[in-house]
């Protein structure tokens, strides 16, 4: 493991939903515990627009705002009970409410405010090691938390925390500055007890949940972002058949842009590649793109999420 552990560690595990504080980061939890170290979750959102577990917990067809927001408020509680079984007390948890797969949105349309209600977490918590979701996670949620914890990270005075991202939703790449925490029988034993306590998802989709913490946790180490070129290479390459459709956004510390494929600053390189010619001087800290489409889907995954410039 490139850093360590001990009782100077203070750790804020930033989870979208409920559940993903323990078959993400069960295991470092329990390690900056055992080490003496203070831990505390920033959980984004509770839950509740998860319609389908609700559904065939409750045997219910309609989920109307009651239900969602008593389906919230009880996936909320289960966090408590998981925190419990990690060795966590329940008010090192902070809840923000936002809107459970609203996120991105969020970004798009509330950037301000939401950087300054992290900056509030970080000042309260001062942390030297946060882990927070990976930019490649496949749900929209995840990866828009990512950003948004970012460009708040590079606003703070309060220091320059160890920044660890981890990968729930998607498959691990070959990127460097990826390290494996050690582990034991015992720490997943019970990382696996503490996801049993999110009795709301265990229910319908147990299986799936157990073979996602049942991977070893591995994070990739973030570093602070470096110079800029004045325009980037784009990684995607949609067909043409589908650019009536996309859009393209592009977001840093100042806010976000957005542009129809067709009508973005873009242009071909000797290669075919896409290259963006939208960074300006004036563009500060980190830089994020994503690729989208604006039209409904039962398909909740991104599928080409984001990249940073």
């Amino acid at each position: 493991m490139a850093f360590s552990l001990n009782a100077r560690t203070r750790l804020l595990v930033v989870a979208p939903h409920p559940d993903d504080e323990s078959i993400a980061t069960g295991e470092l939890i329990q390690q900056v515990r055992h080490s003496g170290g203070e831990v505390r979750i920033l959980l984004l959102t509770h839950g509740d627009n998860n319609p389908w577990p609700q559904r065939w917990v409750e045997r219910r067809l309609r989920i109307g705002v009651d239900e969602r927001q008593r389906w919230g408020e009880r996936r909320r509680a289960e966090v408590g009970q998981a925190m419990a079984q990690l060795g966590v007390d329940a008010s090192a948890l902070e809840a923000l409410g936002w809107p459970d797969m609203g996120i991105t949105a969020r970004l798009r349309t509330d950037l301000e405010a939401s950087i300054t209600s992290l900056l509030g977490c970080l000042d309260a918590c001062q942390p030297n090691l946060v882990a927070i979701p990976a930019l490649g996670d496949h749900h929209p949620d995840h990866s828009a938390a990512h950003v948004l914890v970012r460009l708040a990270l590079d606003r703070w005075q309060g220091g320059t925390p160890e920044l660890l991202a981890y990968l729930v939703h998607g498959r691990e790449g070959q990127a460097t500055g990826r390290v494996k925490l050690d582990s034991s029988v015992g720490l997943h034993a019970n990382k696996l007890a503490a996801l049993a306590c999110h009795r709301s998802q265990m229910a319908l989709s147990g299986k799936r949940m157990r073979r996602l913490a049942d991977r070893a946790e591995r994070y990739l180490q973030v570093r602070k972002a470096g110079s800029r070129e004045a325009a980037a290479v784009l990684p995607w390459q949609p067909s043409s058949a589908l650019h009536p459709w996309l859009h393209l956004m592009l977001v840093d510390g100042q806010g976000a842009r957005s542009w129809p494929w067709r009508e973005a600053p873009l242009a071909r390189d000797g290669q075919g590649r896409h290259v963006l010619h939208a960074l300006g001087e004036e563009m500060t800290g980190p830089v994020f793109a994503k690729l989208y489409m604006n039209l409904p889907s039962p398909w909740i995954f991104d599928r080409w999420g984001w990249c940073e410039l």
